[in-house]
């Protein structure tokens, strides 16, 4: 091994520590304190519920665990959007699994959480998975209530959801395990079936205190809406339990005798592990993101037997496209290569560049993968689109848009995985969230913004020198390069994958080892989902 190989290593699994670090405080949700607090109501955690409901030894997915990170401070924060959301197994039937966190604002709704509770349901709903609803809220954070109540994309959105995915046939299984209030009172009650927890579970429009407000009843919330009430007299829930185990071992009663589903039917073979050593993606991926390397380094590190059959592998080369298996499934993957490559049309090509050639091939490619049924699997390290006179008489523009109309109208399910540099419209092309991939996630090292940092500092120091300027003020050399300095700080925080995980641009933050069992577990899910539609891409500038 070479220094510079150490060096990368040293540098990516130091950013792989840090994100267990981050992951591991996340886990605590409100606190320790909180949690103690919690569980001397004889409830456990929202993960602990999460941990004993799901098969052991199953491979599992979270997503959104750094959502809301870094957002309102003024309202104390909120780990994880106050939610807990996995992909996983119950009874051997994959299903997706939410779970309010009432160590977090007493489980209250954030913008965030609303927008992560409908990814949860997205997932449910374009995989045609079976969802659990472990509900203990407090209802909307009133505070912010004009931020989560009235559009479309807001709470209401989740209740709509319930009925769709109740008509589409999509099993949902609720279990009220503390308060359930108001609006939130509609998600367990549209659900298939409700259970409920005795002395921790209630569930009411409103509450003792708005009732005296409102009528001048005077009444306990336990006799107000709690299990006795709903399980024996109001037949609002279907259940009672003593307990949070009780309440979670009926709902692995009910999968184990779930009937089957029709499947996709993509093609798995028996898995294999690549034979390229997957720990050197640790030391083969440059700590600095401008040096070029070869990301057939990194597939072959992801992929079954290190194998590889490349399309068109002498044309359009700074596109990598070609067929594999991950942990079995066929794929056809799409990736960025950052080596410099040379073009026998064109000349020198800059790795991480989409030129015209590129676009065209992988249009092709992407259009054969759905001819197949073979599920794309897209990774990023991608610049944007070369610009210039030659690329603009080339037809950039028309290839590019191939390439994003192939892609935006595929029908096998799409898989993207953020390796470095994510900008601008080379987002788009590589299936970036506005295209609906069935899982996307990010590696520590990337990056996702319509410009790299430098690129972008030095586009805003230009207009605000020329803003200034205008105003008649001079600006010294000095003063220039600190506006530069704050320019680029609050642009290099915005990069960050964890800015991005924050707001639900990519539904995960990984080590890259986990990188096949994403890919796989997202293929096993999408299997649910058999495909319907016809593949037709419109109309297509050739």
């Amino acid at each position: 091994m070479d220094i510079e190989f150490n060096k990368n290593e040293d540098h990516l699994k130091q950013l792989t520590y840090q994100l267990s670090k981050r992951l591991q405080k996340i886990a605590l949700g409100g606190g320790e304190k909180r949690i103690a607090k919690h569980k001397e109501k004889g409830k456990l955690t929202a993960r602990e519920r999460i941990a004993y409901l799901l098969d052991k030894d199953a491979e599992t997915v979270e997503v959104g665990a750094f959502a809301g990170e870094g957002m309102y401070a003024d309202e104390g924060g909120c780990p994880s959007g106050g939610v807990v959301v996995v992909l996983g197994y119950v009874q051997g039937r994959q299903c997706v699994v939410v779970a309010n966190d009432a160590t977090v604002k007493a489980g209250a709704w954030f913008p965030i959480t609303a927008k992560k509770n409908l990814r949860a349901q997205e997932i449910s709903i374009e995989n045609r998975l079976p969802i659990i609803y472990l509900v203990d809220s407090a209802g909307v954070y009133l505070p912010m209530q004009d931020e989560i109540f009235p559009d479309k994309e807001h709470f209401g959105r989740i209740f709509r959801n319930n009925a769709v995915m109740s008509s589409m046939g999509l099993v949902q299984i609720s279990a009220i395990m503390g308060p359930c209030v108001a609006g939130g009172a509609y998600l367990p009650i549209m659900s298939d079936e409700a259970m409920i927890v005795e002395g921790t579970g209630s569930v009411f429009l409103a509450g003792s205190y708005l009732v005296k407000s409102a009528i001048g009843e005077t009444i306990d919330n336990e006799t107000l809406g709690g299990a006795t009430t709903h399980s024996e007299i109001s037949g609002v829930t279907d259940y009672k339990f003593a307990t949070d185990e009780e309440c979670l071992d009926h709902i692995r009663n009910i999968f184990d005798k779930l009937g089957d589903t029709p499947k996709a039917g993509f093609n798995r073979a028996a898995a294999a592990e690549p034979k390229a050593n997957p720990q050197d993606i640790y030391g083969l991926l440059p700590a600095d993101r401008a040096k070029p390397y070869d990301m057939m380094d990194i597939i072959n590190r992801l992929v079954d037997d290190s194998e590889f059959e490349p399309y068109k592998d002498l044309y359009g080369q700074t596109l990598i496209c070609g067929l594999a298996r991950i942990d079995g499934w066929a794929v056809g993957i799409v990736a960025n290569q950052r080596k410099i490559v040379k073009s026998k049309k064109t000349g020198m090509q800059m790795g991480g560049v989409i030129y015209s050639d590129s676009a065209d091939k992988a249009a092709r490619f992407i259009m054969n993968c759905n001819q197949k049924r073979i599920p794309l699997v897209f990774l990023h390290d991608v610049s944007g689109f070369m610009v210039g006179s030659q690329s603009e008489q080339g037809g950039i523009i028309k290839d590019g848009a191939k390439m994003v109309n192939a892609m935006a109208n595929s029908v096998v399910p799409k898989f993207s995985v953020i390796v470095g540099n994510s900008y601008g419209a080379g987002n788009y092309a590589m299936c970036g969230k506005a295209y609906d991939p069935r899982l996307i996630v990010a590696w520590p090292t990337a990056q996702l913004a319509v410009m790299s940092g430098a690129a972008a500092a030095n586009t805003l120091l230009q207009i605000q020198v020329a803003s200034l300027k205008a105003k008649g003020q001079e600006i010294t050399p000095e003063a220039e390069k600190e506006l530069l300095d704050t320019i680029k700080a609050r642009y290099e925080e915005q990069l960050s994958p964890y800015y991005a995980a924050a707001r639900l641009w990519v539904d995960a933050i990984i080590d890259p080892l986990e990188t096949r069992k994403v890919i796989s577990q997202g293929i096993a899910a999408a299997n649910h989902a058999p495909i319907e539609k016809a593949y037709n891409v419109g109309v297509i500038q050739v």
